[in-house]
């Protein structure tokens, strides 16, 4: 095994045991040399291996930052509020709107969502912010005649809430749909990317009890703050 390798490794321990926090700083390159009796160019090679999994960012004239790498829960079934997810797994979170404007339903909106061209629809732009970095950005459309109005204030702290229990309305299901996409000019403006390349797209239309489609949802996440989990139960033929 390469040395840069059992370096990595053991720096990577390190952080997830908590050696490192997130935030503090790693050691500096001398130091990690004058440490582990290697080349610099070894040191070097080991602290590119803790950027690419997302350990570490390197920031001129501080050094090598350690990130958080929790990762939080996703559940790719059910019908979830982010408030609520972020209630049950203590997520320290902030959610800031972007954008909060009418609009009217293009053709391709259209084809995914079975609403008519050219009707009224809110568009809504969230970003989801822990720890300092937005992970998140979530892109709602909300048909304009089940949900006339919308609260930036609401739209702020839980969209289903004011759903449920403003406007009594009874959310049954969601179409969902998980991709893997590269980042997007949209994503480097809106969210904190390091060095990834690519973000987890979760598309879901959810539809009423009275199977009307009312909200069409595109989320995008940050693949190194998120996995996305699932109870399967076999079931035999």
């Amino acid at each position: 095994m390469n040395k840069f390798h059992d370096i990595f490794l053991e720096l990577e321990k390190g952080i997830l045991e908590g050696d490192y926090q997130p935030g503090s700083l790693l050691p500096s390159e001398n130091q990690l040399v004058e440490q582990y009796s290697v080349s610099r160019e070894t040191i070097r090679k080991a602290l590119n291996l803790l950027i690419n999994a997302g350990y570490i960012q390197k920031k001129q004239g501080k050094g090598s930052i350690v990130l958080n790498v929790r990762k939080f829960d996703l559940p790719i079934s059910g019908v979830i509020s982010y408030k609520e997810l972020q209630s049950a797994q203590q997520i320290h979170s902030v959610t800031k709107v972007v954008e909060l404007e009418e609009e009217k339903v293009s053709e391709s909106l259209a084809r995914l969502t079975g609403w008519k061209k050219d009707s009224a629809v809110w568009r809504l732009v969230r970003q989801r912010e822990i720890d300092g970095e937005v992970v998140i950005v979530d892109i709602d459309y909300l048909l304009k005649d089940i949900v006339q109005e919308l609260p930036e204030d609401r739209a702020a702290d839980s969209i289903y809430d004011y759903f449920e229990n403003d406007l009594g309305l009874a959310i049954s299901y969601a179409q969902k749909e998980i991709t893997v996409e590269p980042i997007t000019d949209a994503d480097q403006e809106l969210m904190t990317i390091h060095q990834d390349t690519h973000v987890v797209v979760v598309r879901s239309v959810v539809s009423l009890e009275d199977t009307r489609c009312f909200e069409y949802t595109e989320s995008r996440h940050r693949l190194d703050k998120f996995k996305f989990v699932d109870f399967a139960r076999r079931r035999k033929g």
